[in-house]
């Protein structure tokens, strides 16, 4: 199979194709490589590829699901732990760390019969939302090489956009599906908390600020995915209902008229800038146009924006600073600049000044958040807003002016430049990047995101599926791109 030939199938077209016997997951193997060698060099998306020890097994897919058998993937280098692989966490300080046994997500791609070939990109600690980290280097948007291709998962979404493989894993915890996803136009879905388990190693990452899922080309790959790996673990902290029907059945089932909210502008006084503001008057109209009921809301939060970051900032910071107690243990190593990036410094030296008394009022914020988002969906069925208030911007944005900030500084400089995501790790629902739109100026891709109530993936998934329909954008494919080299 040729790359150009490669790159017009999603994911579940490919494992039609291995179902068929129209070719082999070892072959698709060698293409996704192929792709590797002929874009990687461009945009720096994976940190490390490997061949497919022996034959590779096409999958079972459970019934009523579609497989996924043969297909190439991709997984984060943080999240997600490999047998006998490496996950360093983009960080020097975890440098060659090496994973004796599978986490349950990991089992559950075996069992879907994805074929893992390699890791992707994520900034230090996955702590940023765009992925320029000391170890691994810049990650470059193949859309245009000197922007950011988001974060923290910017290596699955810049080899997804350039066609290394058709999705790949992602983890999200204040943005980092679905902002990476916006700025490379692909399909990103948070799910809800609890819907995908994290153990056996955690119970919740970040306090449950943190969910796993993935990015990809098209909503039915998403939806395939999430029902292969949805579904509670022995010992998770949270059980969520099980969807009444397979995502995948959803994404072409009518999703009725929907009650739409429209947000222009994001908490905190953060403006959308103009160019964003007339793309998502675009997408509120397209909805109207399609039945949908849409009007102008304002939404609250429940406590004002210098709060809202202050409590993330000290889970995130509390957290961290435990992470890298234990790493640097582990791994007998110094917590200093020859093991961290300045940012994350500051997060460790403010996290480790965080109480137990700090932490249970943040995580009380938590729960006003999730309380005032609920009483939201109880009048509306999506909030609809742009996914980042801005195109993707240049790399080196986020490192300037670094020199004196503390752990709170940060939290407050990536939550400012995405500003629209966060809420709903907090509030733990789900939410969705569309790859709707593009920047008239530059021709970047801009993502509308679509947030449901808690439990609520099957609504989104009708709406995506929709979208999908009645605006398609799998015909656009950026300048770094597999589909153009013959390999």
């Amino acid at each position: 199979m040729k790359l150009s030939e490669y790159v017009t199938f999603d994911a579940v077209g490919l494992a039609e194709l291995v179902a068929r016997g129209e070719i082999s997951p070892g072959e698709l193997a060698s293409v996704a490589l192929r792709a590797v060698e002929a874009v990687n060099p461009a945009v720096n998306a994976t940190v490390e590829t490997w061949k497919p020890e022996g034959d590779v097994p096409p999958g079972e897919p459970a019934p009523g699901l579609p497989s996924l058998g043969g297909v190439p993937f991709l997984i984060k280098d943080i999240g997600v732990a490999m047998a006998g692989k490496r996950m360093e966490l983009g960080s020097r300080l975890a440098a060659d760390n090496v994973v004796p046994e599978d986490s349950f997500l990991m089992q559950r791609f075996r069992r879907a019969g994805l074929v893992t070939l390699g890791r992707t990109t994520t900034p230090e600690l996955a702590a940023s939302v765009t992925t320029e980290s000391v170890l691994y280097g810049i990650t470059r948007n193949p859309w245009a090489l000197d922007r950011s291709a988001g974060g923290s998962s910017g290596g699955a979404a810049a080899a997804v956009a350039s066609g290394i493989v058709p999705m790949a894993h992602a983890t999200d915890a204040a943005g980092s599906i679905r902002l990476p996803a916006s700025y490379n136009g692909l399909f990103g879905l948070k799910p809800s908390r609890g819907r995908v388990s994290l153990g056996p190693a955690f119970d919740e990452v970040f306090n449950g600020l943190a969910v796993q899922a993935g990015v990809s080309r098209s909503v039915r790959d998403s939806a395939a995915l999430l029902d292969h790996i949805s579904g509670g673990e022995p010992g998770d902290p949270y059980r969520i209902p099980s969807p009444v029907r397979p995502y995948s059945a959803e994404v072409t089932r009518a999703p009725g008229t929907l009650r739409i909210a429209v947000l222009t502008h994001a908490w905190g006084g953060y403006r959308t800038v103009s160019s964003v503001s007339a793309a998502l008057a675009r997408t509120a109209q397209l909805c109207e146009d399609l039945g949908h009921r849409v009007e102008q809301a304002e939404l609250g939060l429940g406590v004002d924006w210098d709060e809202f970051v202050l409590a993330n900032a000290l889970i995130w910071n509390a957290n961290l600073a435990a992470q890298i107690d234990a790493l640097a243990a582990a791994f007998n190593r110094p917590v200093d600049s020859s093991t961290l990036e300045p940012s994350m410094l500051a997060c460790y030296a403010s996290g480790r000044r965080v109480s137990g008394v700090d932490l249970v009022g943040a995580l009380a914020v938590r729960n006003r958040v999730a309380r005032s988002l609920g009483a939201f969906f109880g009048h509306h069925d999506l909030l609809l807003t742009p996914t980042v208030p801005e195109p993707p911007v240049p790399l080196g944005t986020y490192d300037e002016g670094l020199e004196g900030m503390d752990g709170l500084g940060w939290l407050h400089r990536i939550l400012g430049r995405s500003p629209f995501t966060a809420p709903f790790n907090v509030a733990g629902t789900p939410a969705m990047s569309v790859p709707l739109e593009t920047d008239e100026a530059t021709g970047l891709p801009l993502g509308m995101q679509f947030a449901a109530e808690y439990g609520r993936e099957d609504m989104l998934f009708r709406l995506a599926g929709q979208l999908e329909d009645a605006q398609p954008w799998a015909g656009r494919t950026p300048a770094v791109w597999a589909g153009n080299f013959e390999g």
